[in-house]
């Protein structure tokens, strides 16, 4: 089931990794909030029937750094993989499925320690912030940014079933131009109306990329930061969201620039006609 967001207006496909950095930023909300102590905070404190499986010890920030350590393959194409058997437990809707199935994985590495994409565990961080608020994920984000930062339209947001367990990895969809005001939401630092909704430095804390707790380079952290390359050696401290068939909300503070792609490629991976990098570059320089 879908759950509704505010009251009028239409709304376009869903942008799974999108979802995953709307997901992190009201964790953000939620320690600014008070709800939340801390992301060093273990997710089995929030999540109690986590207790006991391979999240023990696993922090918030693991998972919004995509790097707890537990096994998972994130293939959407592999009939047999762990995302396909979440998008069953989605499809299926029966309470306490999805989070039953994450709690069945096995662990690969120590928490902190290993970069692996997971989709079910940004569902997690939407437990937290679930369980920590009191509310469930889309009355959150509505009653704390979507309506304060005067977005237009309705969004929707996917439930794993119907007790209000949100697919926060996934399953989100609002207009092309509410997802570039909630990009100035991001630019502003969580400033409404002159008042704070996230804690100070959260930009910068979820932008810029620690190496891993073992020295490793960290590929993902709440965002997607952007990458030197050939044709833009200098990223100029952007970073994105990004969709699996070439969706992007790309983020650049020091131009104040948000740009929304929409693409919809054939294949989750090598259907690139441009480097969407590049282009973003291009873009930025064509303001000048």
């Amino acid at each position: 089931m879908l759950a509704q967001l505010s009251q009028r207006g239409q709304r376009v496909p869903a942008l799974p990794s999108i979802a995953k950095a709307i997901t992190s930023t009201l964790v953000g909300v939620a320690i600014r909030d008070g709800s939340i102590a801390s992301v060093d905070d273990p997710v089995t404190h929030y999540v109690q029937s986590l207790q006991g499986s391979a999240y023990d010890a696993t922090s918030i920030r693991d998972i919004l750094m995509m790097a707890s350590g537990v096994r998972w393959d994130e293939a959407y194409a592999n009939p047999n993989s762990d995302r396909r058997h979440l998008l069953e437990a989605q499809i299926a809707q029966t309470p306490g499925t999805a989070l039953a199935l994450m709690a069945r994985l096995s662990r690969a590495a120590p928490p902190g320690t290993v970069n692996n994409y997971n989709t079910g565990e940004a569902m997690i961080a939407g437990e937290v912030v679930r369980r920590a608020s009191g509310r469930s994920l889309p009355d959150f984000l509505s009653a704390r940014i979507w309506q304060p930062f005067g977005m237009e339209s309705p969004a929707t947001w996917w439930l794993a079933s119907s007790d209000g367990t949100t697919m926060a990895g996934s399953g989100f969809a609002a207009t092309l131009r509410d997802y570039g005001r909630f990009g100035l939401y991001i630019l502003a630092d969580g400033i409404i109306d002159g008042h704070a909704t996230l804690p100070e430095g959260w930009l910068r804390q979820t932008t810029t990329l620690a190496p891993l707790k073992n020295g490793a380079p960290q590929d993902y952290g709440y965002w997607w930061p952007a990458q030197p390359t050939a044709d833009s050696p200098d990223p100029q401290g952007a970073f994105a969201a990004a969709g699996i068939f070439g969706q992007y909300v790309h983020l650049n503070p020091r131009e104040r620039l948000v740009i929304v792609e929409w693409s919809a490629r054939s294949k989750p991976e090598g259907m690139d006609i441009v480097d969407d990098q590049d282009f973003f570059v291009a873009v930025a320089r064509a303001l000048h």
